[in-house]
């Protein structure tokens, strides 16, 4: 086996480091971060490419279904996920949100069940969010997480179980370019699991819970045995009996949805369910069908939850969850409370109340939400019709739901300007947030985050391309498009403080939403923008 100081040899960290983080960026920790790139980035990177190879079957017509190799697993009904681990038996509202301490204690203070600490979607990967991220968390984990803001101070309560910890590691795709390995920058997600799973699996084993995570964007099962594997290497080096880590797949992805079986199968000893993110599901679809007009969907606010190919998904999710005994998490309540229209805040709580309902009739096991203050309607709901800690007892075989149901693009509603400006503005106020290093934004009164800002990217990009007709008789094209964009840019860069970054956000989207270029992710597109390389530094000399 190699010494420490062999799987530090190589490694380098180009970001600054402050003494605070230093207990995060120990030997131990970044000798372990490097085995896991060393063992598996050149799996991460061969399966990358395979995303590569099936968008262009999908461009060509291509149209996914069940895969027939792995049909053996799905006919298969004897075989069970993980039970439920310690502190994730009754999830039925998980509140979500970025890494930054403030956060931190608030979400631990709420009435909630679990907290999921986010460095994806809802965080901008900034070397110091990133790292101070995880200083954050392993105080929180050991209840040292209080702290005074000017006049105020934070404190962790201590009248209630603190709910459970849940961190969520940035997607396959991204890297981390402050942390080099031989040369070459480690996986974002490898970053993120690898520093928390190290400094914190045994603290929380000993509290009573678990490391556990929430796993984003997979795009097939085969993504799901790599985490699989990552989890096993994991445990074997720090003797922690192999199921002590467990991970919830976020289903946000159209090809996922053909492999929900088999995900949770690949996970099975480390599984704990399935979620449906449900708007960056939205945006897979626009992504993975973009060529085709037959995709086109009308404004992001007519395609709601109950349209043919987001119903299907939610009760093909909840029926292979139940049949396999793992959670099946509903999804993100984005609202925020208004508090100066008390006539607009009650709707906008009703709409989450529906919403709520919907889930947990459907058969969900539990739900987000982005504010503290909806915890409570959300709790309300879940009480009232799931007394029990969860439902996974529901079986829901009734539902049936074929390929041709999750691709049922029967959605009614049609494309206006004011949806286009819509779309203009989160895709902006996003992105000029991101640039400054902030990864959700308030805006009309909804958290907007990554998910989000790529739905309205996308379908963008999608009526340029396909030349559509707004409801007021204009064709969408290149020129339309700039059009309304520099206008959008020039409202909202005038009302904004100065030194805004919405001409800087209004570049990088100019190119995006023409129907022509089309980047895999806007993260990975803005990335460059928000990194501060330095000049590296060996890590074993921190």
């Amino acid at each position: 086996m190699a010494t420490l100081e062999q799987l530090n040899q190589g490694v380098n960290i180009l970001g600054n480091v402050t003494e605070a983080q230093k207990k995060i960026l120990t030997p131990e920790a970044t000798g372990f971060v490097a085995l896991l790139h060393r063992t598996f980035n050149g799996t991460r990177k061969s399966l990358l490419q395979r995303r590569v190879i099936r968008q262009q079957e999908l461009d060509k017509g291509v149209i996914p279904d069940f895969l027939p190799e792995t049909k053996h697993v799905r006919d298969n009904k004897t075989w069970r996920g993980a039970p439920p681990a310690p502190g994730l038996v009754d999830r039925r509202v998980e509140i979500t949100g970025p890494t930054d301490r403030k956060m931190v204690v608030n979400a631990l203070n709420s009435n909630v069940w679990t907290y999921m600490a986010d460095f994806e979607d809802s965080s901008a990967p900034t070397w110091d969010n990133m790292i101070n991220g995880q200083v954050n968390l392993y105080d929180a984990v050991r209840k040292q997480v209080d702290f005074k803001q000017g006049e105020k101070e934070y404190k962790l309560r201590t009248d209630r179980v603190l709910p459970t910890l849940i961190a969520r590691a940035r997607g396959w795709h991204l890297e981390e370019k402050h942390f080099t390995v031989d040369g070459e920058p480690v996986s974002g997600s490898l970053f993120d699991f690898g520093f928390y799973f190290f400094h914190n699996a045994q603290e929380l084993v000993n509290r009573g819970t678990g490391p556990y995570f929430y796993l984003p964007k997979m795009e097939s099962h085969l993504e799901a045995r790599l985490w699989n594997d990552v989890f096993c290497l994991a445990q074997d080096y720090i003797h922690m009996p192999r199921g002590t880590i467990r991970g919830t797949v976020l289903i946000e992805t159209i090809t996922a949805a053909f492999e929900m079986d088999e995900i949770i199968y690949e996970l099975r000893d480390h599984s704990s369910g399935l979620n449906c993110g449900r708007w960056d599901y939205i945006f897979s679809v626009i992504k993975k069908f973009r060529q085709n007009p037959a995709f086109v969907l009308p404004d992001r606010s007519a395609v709601t939850m109950t349209v043919p190919f987001m119903d299907a998904y939610v009760r093909l999710l909840i029926k292979t969850c139940h049949a396999r005994g793992v959670h099946a998490m509903g999804g993100m309540a984005a609202q925020i409370p208004i508090k100066d229209n008390p006539e607009a805040n009650e709707k906008a709580m009703d709409n989450v109340r529906q919403d709520k309902l919907r889930e947990v009739q459907a058969g969900h096991d539990g739900t987000w939400v982005a504010h503290p203050a909806l915890a409570a309607i959300a709790s309300e709901i879940f009480n009232k019709h799931m007394p029990t800690p969860n439902q996974i007892y529901n079986r829901r075989e009734e539902y049936q739901v074929s390929g041709n149901d999750l691709l049922n693009m029967n959605v009614p509603g049609g494309i206006t300007e004011e949806g286009i400006r819509k779309n203009l503005n989160i895709g902006l106020g996003y992105m000029e947030g991101w640039l400054r290093g902030v990864g959700c934004v308030p805006i009309n009164y909804l958290m907007e985050d990554a998910a989000t800002a790529e739905v309205s990217r996308s379908q963008l990009w999608q009526w340029c391309r396909h030349g559509v007709k707004t409801s007021e008789g204009k064709t969408m094209t290149k020129d339309y498009a700039l059009k309304l964009l520099h206008e959008q840019a020039d409202e909202l860069a005038s009302k904004a403080q100065k030194g805004n970054k919405f001409q800087l956000a209004a570049r990088y989207f100019e190119s995006q939403v023409t129907g022509e270029d089309y980047a895999d992710f806007l993260t990975s597109l803005l990335y460059n923008e928000i990194t501060s390389v330095g000049p590296a530094q060996p890590a074993a000399k921190l």
